[in-house]
């Protein structure tokens, strides 16, 4: 391919090429048992046809690709929080919702400084700040598995923060500086899930 880039006057240097180690298809818990000497192979159009391509995407970006990967087709169709795409777009879910009830009682973030003194906020806080430098990263390097990694633990750094602090009871003040929190999660939610071309739903 070099060699064809070079005759035709382009840079044979823009061209990367990035070797994925074996993926191997788990089903009840079983591997798969796939030979391409004797025919039997899975296409990937017909895996898309058992497993929805917003799981397909993001599981196959779960590991770097100089690692072999395991690819569960029970657990990619399951819809539970041990399902790691149903995880990340249900906390994206929850904060919509979150987002519209709160609107709904007029609360809502409209710009001026607020402050933060929570563990689990300071966590949250720590955890987006992380995402432009990791980015690079990922571009850099080739390796998408960097943002699906990242964006999983958002995830948790999130529903851990939902479930320690208390938006709707809290006090003023503080209720709005914490929706204004949820609104910059969900926003980074979106953009890493739109960078790996998953969907993030806004209802679950």
């Amino acid at each position: 391919m070099r060699v064809c880039l070079k005759a035709m006057g382009i840079d044979e240097k823009r061209l990367d090429v990035v070797m994925c180690q074996m993926v191997n298809l788990v089903r009840d818990g079983e591997v798969v048992k796939l030979s391409k000497r004797s025919g039997k192979a899975i296409t990937l159009s017909t895996l898309l046809d058992e497993v929805p391509i917003d799981e397909a995407r993001f599981f196959f970006n779960l590991r770097s690709t100089d690692t072999h990967l395991d690819f569960d087709l029970d657990l990619a169709v399951e819809e539970s929080s041990k399902n790691p795409v149903f995880y990340v777009q249900y906390a994206h879910a929850r904060i919509c919702r979150v987002l519209e009830k709160m609107a709904e009682s007029g609360a809502r973030y409209e710009g001026g400084e607020i402050a933060f003194c929570e563990e689990q906020e300071l966590a949250l806080i720590g955890k987006l700040a992380e995402l432009p430098e990791l980015v690079n990263e990922a571009a850099s390097e080739y390796s998408p598995f960097k943002m699906t990694k990242y964006v999983y633990e958002l995830a948790q750094v999130f529903h851990k923060f939902y479930d320690t602090c208390p938006i709707k009871d809290a006090e003023e003040s503080v209720k709005i500086a914490r929706l204004a929190l949820c609104a910059a999660v969900k926003t980074v939610i979106a953009n890493v899930l739109a960078m790996l071309k998953i969907d993030a739903p806004e209802k679950m």
